[in-house]
């Protein structure tokens, strides 16, 4: 199902913050930026291994969180042979830099860096892992909800066309 579009909420924010909302996913996005800052790898790419080993968790994992990533367009892949190597794209988390942008503009309290000042201390803790889950939650119940009323009302309909007496000729 798709939700109505909302005036100023681009085409496939939502998808983006469900992506982000898992840590996984967040954390290989984290390591795709570390290897394009060292420079060590040509165009900052990481093997599919190397992210393995790092994260320590299984190949196939980290091939399903990446295949996610790559669907969203956050990340790019090479192939060599039998080996995949991955480069972080960061052009739609600029479209979500944008978006957030004026959220993290606002004064607080009259002080024009107090904004800045929590979102950096939130930088270094695990509230956005929480505001992740929240946005990616908050999404989801906005969508069973949207079918729940959606069910409910075309089974009013249904109803209320059963009671109307049938007309001949139309």
């Amino acid at each position: 199902m798709v939700l109505p579009r909302v005036p100023g909420y681009p085409e496939g924010m939502a998808d983006i913050f469900d992506v982000l909302a898992d840590g996984t996913r967040r954390e290989l996005l984290h390591r795709l930026l570390e290897s394009s800052h060292r420079g060590v790898a040509p165009d900052g790419e990481i093997s599919v291994g190397e992210l393995v080993t790092e994260l320590g968790i299984s190949q196939p994992t980290v091939s399903k969180h990446l295949k996610v990533l790559r669907d969203h367009g956050l990340v790019t892949v090479r192939e060599e042979g039998q080996h995949r190597y991955y480069h972080l794209d960061p052009g739609p988390l600029d479209e979500v830099s944008d978006w957030l942008s004026p959220f993290l503009d606002i004064q607080i309290e009259g002080d024009a860096h107090s904004a800045s000042t929590v979102y950096a201390a939130w930088a270094g803790s695990e509230v956005g892992d929480k505001m992740g889950r929240v946005a990616a939650d908050t999404a989801h119940n906005a969508r069973v909800a949207l079918e729940a009323a959606q069910e409910k009302i075309q089974g009013a309909q249904k109803r209320v066309a059963e009671k109307l007496p049938f007309k001949k000729g139309s």
